[in-house]
C-alpha cells in the first residue's frame, strides 16, 4: 500500500481509507458507507461533512457502484503490490421485506424466529437499523415486551419462548438507537410502557433489568416535562434498586444520568430520598475510585441536598460528611466543586451544633482551609470561605481558622 499512490477519488473524505462501499448523499459528495452512517447516525450529525449542508432526517444513501467498480478493478490491478480486493458489498435490506417479516411473526415461535433475523439485518449496517425501525419495528419489539411474560429468567420461561423472546426485544431496543420520534412513542401520553418497564425491574432477570434501565433513560430524555414530574417514587425505588445491586456498570451509570435529569423536576428530590438514594450514594462514593462515576455521584448528592430530606440522610450516614470532603482534590474539579457545593448546602441550612462539631473531628473544616491556599478554582475558593465564615464562632478552636475570618465575628 505505501509503494503506490492511492487515487484520492477512491478516498472517503472522512476516514481518507478507501472505499468499500461508495454511497452518494443528496449534496452529490460520496463516501463510504460505514464512514458516513457513523456520522449522521451514530454521531447524530445532520449535516454533510464536506459542504456542511443540513441533510433531512431520512437521507438516502445511492449506492456508487460506478466508483465501486472503478474501486476494484483499481485493486484486481494493483495486487501484485498487496492490495485486495474489495468485495461486492451487500445491498440494504428493502423495508418492505421488513414489514413482511414483521406481519408474518404472529406465533411465540415465530416471534423468536423474527428476532433473530432483525438482530441479524440490524448488525449489517445503520441504514438497516433505519429501515427497521420505519417498518414498524419499535411497536412490534414494544408490544413483546408489555405482552409476554418477559420477568421469568431464561430457566424460568414458559416453554413457548416468550420470556426470551421479551429479553431479546428489549436488547433489540436498545440497540436499534431509536429515533427522537420512536422514543417519544414509546414514551406514550399515559406512560404505560413506562410502566411496564417498571415491572421488567421489578421481576426481570439482570440482563433485562438493565436493558430496561438504558432504553428508560433514552426515553425520558425525550419526555415532556409533565410526564417527568408524573413519576411514582416506586419508578424510583426500582431505579435505586438497580443502582444497588451493581448488575453492570453501563446501567448504574445510566441511573446516575437519570437521577441527575430527572432530580430537579418537581417533587422528584422528595421521590428520589424516600427510595433511599442517598445511602447507595454514599456507599458507591467509599467503593468508587472512577472519575467520571464520582462526579455523577457528587452530582446526584448536590441535588439532593437540595431538599432537607436529602440533607438530613447524608448528615445519618456515618460517613457522609467524611467521603464527600475527602473527594475534594483527589478526583477532579468538577467533583471538588461538587463536594463543596453540598458541604455548603450542610452549612447553611442543616448546621446544628453537632454537625458543626462533626465537621471539626473530621477534617472537612482543615480541608476547607486548603481550599483557600491552593488553586482550585474562584467559584470553590470563594464557597469554601463563604462555609468558615458562616461558621468561624462556632470553629475557633481550629488553628487553621484564618485570623480574617475570625475578626468578622465580635470579641
Amino acid at each position: 500500500m505505501d509503494e503506490i499512490d492511492v487515487p484520492r477519488l477512491f478516498l472517503c473524505p472522512i476516514s481518507l481509507e478507501i472505499m468499500k462501499d461508495p454511497v452518494t448523499v443528496l449534496t452529490g459528495i460520496t463516501y463510504d458507507r460505514e464512514s458516513i452512517e457513523k456520522w449522521l447516525f451514530s454521531e447524530k450529525n445532520n449535516t454533510c461533512p464536506v459542504t456542511k449542508q443540513i441533510l433531512p432526517a431520512d437521507c438516502d444513501l445511492i449506492p456508487n457502484h460506478t466508483l465501486r467498480r472503478l474501486i476494484q478493478s483499481w485493486c484486481i490491478m494493483n495486487a501484485s503490490h498487496g492490495i485486495e480486493r474489495i468485495p461486492t458489498p451487500k445491498p440494504p435490506i428493502n423495508k418492505n421485506q421488513i414489514a413482511k417479516l414483521l406481519k408474518e411473526a404472529k406465533s411465540p415461535q415465530s416471534k423468536i424466529r423474527c428476532l433473530e433475523k432483525l438482530r441479524s439485518i440490524a448488525s449489517e449496517s445503520e441504514t438497516n437499523k433505519r429501515y427497521i425501525e420505519a417498518a414498524g419495528a419499535v411497536e412490534f419489539l414494544a408490544s413483546i415486551v408489555s405482552n409476554a411474560n418477559c420477568f421469568a429468567s431464561e430457566d424460568q420461561a414458559s416453554d413457548d419462548g416468550v420470556g426470551t423472546a421479551s429479553c431479546e426485544a428489549l436488547s433489540m431496543l436498545h440497540s436499534l438507537q431509536v429515533s427522537e420520534a420512536g422514543l417519544k412513542s414509546l414514551v406514550g401520553k399515559n406512560g404505560e410502557f413506562v410502566k411496564t418497564l417498571i415491572r421488567v425491574m421489578q421481576r426481570g432477570n439482570d440482563e433485562s433489568r438493565a436493558y430496561a434501565v438504558l432504553l428508560l433513560k433514552s426515553m425520558l430524555e425525550v419526555a415532556d416535562p409533565m410526564q417527568l414530574i408524573s413519576l411514582t417514587t416506586g419508578f424510583f425505588i426500582e431505579i435505586v434498586q438497580v443502582l444497588h445491586d451493581q448488575i453492570s456498570q453501563q446501567a448504574s451509570k445510566a441511573v446516575l444520568k437519570l437521577l441527575i435529569q430527572l432530580c430537579p423536576w418537581g417533587r422528584n428530590r422528595i421521590k428520589v430520598v424516600e427510595a433511599g438514594a442517598v445511602s447507595i450514594l454514599i456507599e458507591l462514593l467509599l467503593d468508587s475510585s472512577e472519575r467520571r462515576v464520582c462526579e455523577m455521584i457528587l452530582m446526584a448528592l448536590d441535588t439532593l441536598c437540595g431538599c432537607a430530606e436529602g440533607r438530613a440522610e447524608l448528615l445519618q450516614h456515618g460517613a457522609g460528611l467524611s467521603i464527600v470532603s475527602k473527594k475534594i482534590f483527589r478526583v477532579s474539579q468538577v467533583a471538588s466543586d461538587r463536594a463543596v457545593r453540598i458541604l455548603l448546602s450542610i452549612s447553611k441550612f442543616s448546621a446544628a451544633p453537632g454537625v458543626l462539631q462533626e465537621m471539626l473531628q473530621l477534617g472537612v473544616v482543615a480541608k476547607l482551609c486548603l481550599i483557600l491556599q491552593v488553586d482550585c478554582g474562584i467559584k470553590v475558593r470563594e464557597r469554601a470561605r463563604e462555609i468558615l465564615k458562616l461558621h468561624a464562632r462556632a470553629w475557633r478552636s481550629s488553628s487553621c481558622i484564618p485570623n480574617n475570618l475570625l475578626s468578622s465575628y465580635p470579641s
